[in-house]
């Protein structure tokens, strides 16, 4: 085990921001790149649909299993092959020739991303000695919120730097890195008693999941009423699994149910207002990349700044009223983003609303993360870290997928300002509408769950999720026989 302080300990904590920073990263600098990887292209919106929800898809279906792969094969190993998977197909995503190529390699991409994604907190759980552990996390949070922070701004200048491409580009020199430091210092770890991954139930939920996507973009009916088959057919896999990929009991405490909803909803409303904002930005007010990536700044920088004081709060007083509150003011602040029109000033059109939007995003983050895990049982707190991150990832993935058709961009029409800026104010309505049913539903939520909690040494406190609240809760995956031991 390292201990806090350690040059070993700096290199590993190193080694765990580069990697998950970079995912991060991708997340925010592919957004501000959208309209330039249109105009190349001369994409349709499904085109651009598929450009992110290629990736999202991969990621949300396989995230959970691949975390049960680290905990069999070897959590640095598993975290090496997906830095160097992630790192090998932007690569890909940077020599793109048409928009399908770009597609597959951000699908492959998606599963480099679910491969190191888990593996950055599961090492720095497993290298650290148990009484530095909750440090290293605070650290690793702080930090990766940080690169989440400067993403769009960093994206925005690697786009009007050379091109689009250097936006992927970019990730080949910091997956080197963090390959390097990984083999050097990271100290490898499994867990010896951790039994097979269930890839049935990962390959029919990705299969749904893949189907029921594909049906909303391409607006096949029959293509998606296949998907909701296969997701059906997945729960009832789960249900008669002597070892389920996602352990039916967990849905029967009332509130883990009711606090992932709520995370769907919110998650499904953020994914659609933080591309469309972007591509609103940039062909409706004229912005460059790098001022659109500086637009959505202050949203990161409120939940840095907010996001512990308010998982604190939640821990005293109980996570309810802020659960309820937050949507709602997220609502609000989607509903003041209506003015972000043509013609706007940024101090009266965007920030207001932007600052809004954040403060309820601070406010419900890291309290509905710490509700998910405390209503678990102990030994399936991993599990359920991991269900409430692929949640939150399929609320973004279905809400691009449905967005831009129920709002009426179709084929190139987002590059005209005027029907842009109509759709746009459409789809804040729609995703305020659902982020307030989010707050409604936490009424349901029992105040008393994060008092009634054990001390979890091993999963994040709700002051530690720092940098969740983009693009998706911390996960890891771990047997609950790796939990008891410790």
């Amino acid at each position: 085990m390292i201990a806090w302080g350690t040059p070993r300990a700096r290199w590993v904590l190193a080694t765990t921001i580069l990697g998950s920073g970079m995912a991060m990263l991708d997340g925010t600098i592919v957004n501000v790149a959208l309209p330039r990887i249109g105009a190349e292209f001369t994409a349709s919106v499904t085109d651009l649909q598929w450009i992110l929800n290629g990736y999202m898809l991969a990621l949300a279906s396989l995230i959970l299993v691949a975390g049960s792969l680290g905990d069999r094969f070897g959590r640095r190993r598993v975290y090496v092959i997906g830095v160097v998977w992630f790192g090998v197909s932007s690569l890909l995503c940077g020599v793109a020739w048409d928009v399908p190529m770009l597609v597959a390699a951000r699908v492959l991409q998606g599963v480099g991303a679910a491969l190191l994604t888990p593996g950055a907190l599961a090492i720095l759980q497993s290298s650290f000695n148990r009484e530095d552990r909750s440090r290293a996390i605070g650290a690793w949070s702080g930090l990766a919120g940080v690169a989440t922070a400067i993403g769009p701004f960093v994206g925005g200048l690697l786009v009007q730097a050379w091109s689009w491409r250097l936006a992927f580009l970019v990730n080949l020199p910091v997956a080197a890195l963090c390959v390097f430091l990984a083999l050097r210092f990271v100290p490898e770890s499994q867990d010896d008693e951790a039994g097979h991954p269930n890839y049935l139930s990962a390959l029919v939920g990705a299969v749904g999941l893949a189907l029921l996507t594909g049906g909303l973009v391409e607006q096949s009916y029959l293509v998606a009423g296949l998907g909701l088959v296969a997701m059906i057919a997945f729960g009832v896999v789960q249900v008669r699994s002597h070892d389920p990929l996602v352990p039916p009991e967990l849905f029967r405490n009332r509130t883990f149910l009711v606090a992932n909803l709520l995370t769907f909803l919110v998650y499904a409303a953020l994914g659609g207002v933080m591309v469309l904002l972007v591509l609103q930005l940039q062909v409706s007010l004229g912005y460059s990349p790098t001022a659109s990536g500086l637009a959505s700044v202050p949203l990161t920088i409120i939940m840095l700044l907010l996001s512990s004081t308010s998982g604190k709060i939640a821990q005293r007083y109980g996570p309810r009223w802020q659960l309820i509150l937050g949507p709602i003011v997220i609502g609000i602040g989607m509903l003041l983003l209506r003015n972000a029109a043509p013609g706007a000033a940024y101090l009266t059109g965007v920030l207001p609303g932007v600052l809004v939007f954040a403060l309820g995003l601070a406010a419900v983050v890291a309290p509905v993360t710490a509700t998910v895990l405390a209503s678990a049982p102990d030994h399936h707190a991993g599990v359920a870290s991991g269900v409430n991150n692929a949640v939150a990832r399929t609320g973004s993935l279905l809400a691009m997928a449905v967005l831009p058709a129920a709002v009426g961009l179709m084929g190139e029409d987002y590059t005209n300002p005027a029907v842009m800026t109509s759709g746009w104010q459409m789809a804040l309505v729609l995703c305020a509408v659902a982020s307030i049913i989010g707050g409604v539903l936490a009424i349901g939520v029992d105040n008393r769950v994060l008092a009634a909690a054990p001390d979890q040494q091993e999963a994040p406190h709700p002051g530690e999720c720092l940098h969740c609240g983009v693009e998706g809760p911390p996960t890891h995956i771990r047997s609950g026989g790796e939990k008891a031991r410790q």
